[in-house]
Formats: C-alpha cells, structure tokens, sequence
C-alpha cells in the first residue's frame, strides 16, 4: 500500500514536470492537459480505493471462511472422540465416521428399582445382587446424543465454501516420550482450498504469515506425529 503512493507521487510530479515544460512551450495544450488530468485523478483515485478496500473484504471472507472450517472440524473432533470411546480407535474414514453417527448408538446403563429397598440395610451392590435393583441398557442414538436431529451428517466431510472439496481425514498410532502408545488422528483443509477464488496474493501473503506462527499451510485438528489430545492449530 505504502509503495503503491509513493508510485503515485513520483508518477504524478513526472507528469507535472513534463505538463509545465510543454504549456510554457504551447498555452494553447493548456486545455486538453486538464482534461487528461481529471481523467487521470479520477482513474488513480479508483486505483487507491481499490487497493484500501480490497484487504479489508479479504479479511472479512477470510475470517468467514476459517470460522465456518474450525467449526465442522470441531465438528469432526466430537464425532472422532465418540467413535474412539466406543471402539478403542479412531478411524481414518469419513464414510466409517459418518455411518457411525448416524446409524450406530451409544449403551447407557441404568439402574432400576424393582422392590422396595432399606438402604440403611442393604447396600446398592446388595440391593443388585438380591434383585431389588436390576441394570437396564439403553440405547441412544449417535446423532442424537452429538448433534442437532437437522444436522446435515453427511457434509461432515466437506470444507466449508470450497464447493465439494473435502477434508483430509486420516488415523494411527504414536508413541510419547514415556514410550506409551497413543491412538491420534488429524483432519485438515489447506488454505489453497480454503481460499479458492480469493486475491491469489492476500492468499500468498496470509499463507506465509500463519505458517511462521504453525508450521503448516492450513487449519487442522489432531496431528499424526504427536499426541496433542485432538487440539486444532488455530489453538495456538
């Protein structure tokens, strides 16, 4: 922005250099040089609106487009947490995933009073055992239990305002430091997707200003190299 107005001023006192010489030389060129010149201002005056407005409207898109790709993969990290609860392992599928929420379910266990119970006499692992409580499992839905019953399950995968580009979902095992395994997964959408259609060089720019801060071209949840417990990078 601060080179673009120096252009601007060099550029401007050249031609205003030049105007004096050839009016002094020709008065009768007065004329068509103010009309040259208005066309000019008007032109520049385009030029330097659009270069102040055109960061503002792509931080304004940026924020929108980050915000709505960390929600669906806090999204992703609530539906990978559950599935790891239930099956020891968290999976590298977003079919598997979605299937999951969608038609699997989660077995809370309830216990039930069946006869009348002294508690000051029997205790709740005697009251079970003589069959005054009895232990009931309930089945509850997935989808009911993580999100809301409209919740569109099946763009789960989709990075948001990318069209049908999807997320990059992928699952394993690490060992930390006390040399205990760790089931990890992460899940991610580079910016280059992320910002399709948007000013190539703004991209370029944010892009090399995020990666100094997190040493990677995009928002991801969870890593393959290291237990971070499902943490994203834009956390840090």
């Amino acid at each position: 922005m601060v080179l673009f107005v120096i252009l601007i001023l060099i550029v401007a006192g050249v031609l205003g250099g030049i105007t004096i010489y050839l009016v002094n030389k020709k008065p009768e060129l007065k004329k068509k040089f103010q009309i040259v010149y208005a066309v000019l201002i008007v032109l520049l005056g385009l030029l330097l609106t659009k270069n102040i407005l055109d960061p503002i409207f792509f931080k304004k898109e940026r924020i929108k487009r980050e915000d709505a790709t960390i929600e669906r993969l806090k999204e992703i990290r609530t539906a990978q947490i559950a599935y790891k609860d239930k099956y020891r392992k968290f999976t590298g599928s977003f079919d598997t995933l979605i299937n999951f929420v969608k038609t699997d379910s989660f077995e809370l266990e309830k216990i039930v009073q069946v006869k009348p119970w002294n508690q000051d006499s029997l205790s709740k692992k005697e009251a079970l055992r003589v069959g005054i409580l009895k232990k009931s499992v309930l089945l509850t839905p997935v989808l009911d239990s993580l999100y809301s019953d409209d919740y569109p399950v099946d763009n789960l995968k989709v990075i948001p305002f990318s069209g049908e580009s999807e997320f990059v979902m992928a699952a394993g095992e690490v060992e930390t430091g006390s040399q205990v395994k760790v089931k990890v997964f992460e899940a991610y959408a580079l910016y280059d997707t992320l910002f399709k259609g948007m000013d190539k060089q703004e991209v370029i720019n944010y892009k090399d200003e995020r990666y100094k801060l997190i040493k990677f071209n995009g928002v991801k949840v969870g890593s393959l190299t290291e237990a971070t417990n499902n943490a994203g990078n834009w956390e840090k």
